[in-house]
């Protein structure tokens, strides 16, 4: 009986997106809650700074000690693991009321978090090679629609209790997707009776393969262009014009565009790589994203704004799944667990230094200049690889023919 690749991909979607949801309902509101519940008075910016970055730091440190068990073990453990984890967490923090007791628990979702990239490793691993840019676009769309949902549902669950009840909220939410990977995904291909590597090994053999390097390089930097606009958005839309009673919200809208465009698109810039190939996907959305992100130096209010960050998501929408795709590509079938932990590494990394230093250059130089540094960066990153582009291509070809030709 064949394996049902696409039954596992939406039961995958699933569980992405509840986990998503729960960290996007109650993170957003960290500010508040430790103003408010845990009585920080002084110094919340820095506060809140910790709290958020001290989490990304430690997913970054530990992931590929995870990703190692996941290729020794299996990625659904690594999903059941995860998920049971982070759902105890948001609901120990639902009873604290020490600020050192949060960031404790804050470290440890980060050492214990992983369901994310637990679940693209096996969609990646589990999905026929002609359907992968399919399915992979189709799991960008999960965190993208758990972005737009969670703050929604976290704004009105605070709104009608408290910043605590979030927690809770997010606990349940998280614990739904624990309960869908335990007992409706399935998983094949993994090999129980290999010799787990050390992290030293796995080190050294992504760091031979320098393809790999490359994608985890442009990870980094796709993230980290994000990242770096998330303190800001708020701070411009009030420059734009918008009414301080109304930011809140107009910014939220905006924040949505560009998942809302994400949702449209990643899954057709799949469709499209697999035609195409997805280097040049890859070239395409740096490009648009980098032009999108220069445009928004010229509008003149926070409308234009909203539709500048939507066009912007469209063409930014095609960079994840094909990274994605490429490190499927070039990652030999019994490394890939490590490799999307590597990943993730790039990831968290990046989400971390991206804020702070987004936040630095706000307070430095004027926001519309922080756009024009970003938009150049993502174009430069498009040149280079565009100039790269047949070394990048080759070993790609090379993998994909070489697992068409695998029995």
């Amino acid at each position: 009986m064949e394996f049902p690749w696409r039954k596992n991909l939406y039961i995958l979607w699933l569980g992405v997106f509840f986990c998503s949801s729960a960290y996007s309902i109650s993170i957003p509101f960290i500010p508040l809650f430790l103003h408010n519940d845990l009585g920080v008075d002084s110094h919340l910016e820095l506060w809140s700074g910790f709290a958020f970055g001290i989490t990304f730091l430690a997913s970054a440190l530990i992931a590929p000690y995870w990703g190692s068990l996941a290729d020794k073990y299996g990625r659904k453990p690594m999903l059941i693991r995860s998920g049971y984890s982070l759902a105890a967490l948001y609901m120990l923090t639902f009873f604290i009321h020490n600020p050192y007791v949060f960031l404790v628990l804050r470290i440890f979702q980060g050492l214990l978090a992983g369901f994310v990239p637990a679940s693209i490793a096996l969609v990646a691993t589990n999905t026929p090679e002609k359907h992968t840019g399919y399915a992979l676009g189709i799991m960008a769309t999960a965190g993208a629609t758990g972005g737009i949902v969670g703050p929604l549902i976290g704004g009105v669950v605070s709104h009608w209790t408290s910043n605590r009840q979030a927690f809770l909220f997010s606990a349940v939410v998280v614990l739904v997707a624990a309960l869908i990977a335990t007992f409706f995904v399935r998983e094949e291909n993994y090999d129980r009776k290999a010799v787990r590597s050390s992290i030293r090994h796995d080190l050294k053999t992504a760091w031979s393969n320098r393809t790999f390097v490359t994608l985890l390089l442009l990870v980094g930097i796709g993230t980290f262009s994000v990242m770096i606009l998330e303190p800001l958005i708020t701070v411009y839309v009030l420059q734009l014009g918008a009414d301080s009673d109304d930011a809140s919200w107009q910014s939220g809208l905006i924040f949505s565009a560009v998942g809302i465009a994400t949702l449209i698109a990643a899954p057709q810039w799949g469709r499209i790589g697999q035609k195409i190939g997805f280097v040049k996907v890859l070239i395409i959305g740096l490009v648009g994203g980098g032009v999108g992100n220069l445009l928004q130096f010229f509008i003149g209010n926070y409308a234009e704004f909203g539709v500048l960050r939507f066009v912007y998501g469209l063409f930014f929408a095609g960079v994840y799944p094909s990274l994605n795709a490429m490190i499927v590509q070039v990652t030999e079938a019994d490394f890939r667990g490590r490799a999307f932990s590597l990943n993730q590494s790039s990831t968290q990394l990046a989400t971390m230094l991206g804020p702070m230093i987004g936040g630095a250059l706000g307070g430095w130089i004027p926001i519309r200049w922080v756009f024009v540094i970003n938009g150049a960066m993502l174009i430069v990153c498009a040149l280079m690889l565009l100039q790269k582009r047949r070394s990048i291509e080759t070993p790609v070809a090379q993998a994909s023919a070489a697992s068409t030709l695998s029995p």
